[in-house]
């Protein structure tokens, strides 16, 4: 799922992570399509917390750069790999004091 930002509530405040770069992302996850006994269904996985996010939670949705896309979708690496906390400052961390707010969507 390509993704920009992604939010998280901790001790009631409101934090947003983007890449310090500027660029945007992928959350690795992994879908199954429907069956007649169960219907399609997809989950974003989740990884240890890198060093910039571990102050608010333990855990952290698997983030993957562009350039690892293919190799998580053609299966060309070991999840294992793959799926790794990405280094220390490798997200721009901004607190919110505003509560909650839902970003628009431009349709």
């Amino acid at each position: 799922m390509p993704a920009s930002v992604f939010r998280h509530r901790s001790r009631g405040k409101n934090y947003s992570f983007s890449l310090a770069d500027g660029d945007w992302f992928y959350f690795a996850g992994i879908w199954r399509p429907a069956t007649r006994n169960w219907p399609e269904s997809y989950a974003i996985l989740t990884t240890t917390a890198n060093d910039d996010v571990a102050p608010f939670h333990d855990r952290q949705m698997a983030v993957l750069r562009r350039e690892q896309r293919m190799e998580w979708l053609d299966l060309t690496r070991a999840a294992a790999e793959i799926l790794q906390p990405l280094p220390p400052g490798s997200f721009r961390v901004s607190s919110h004091s505003d509560g909650r707010v839902q970003a628009a969507f431009a349709f």
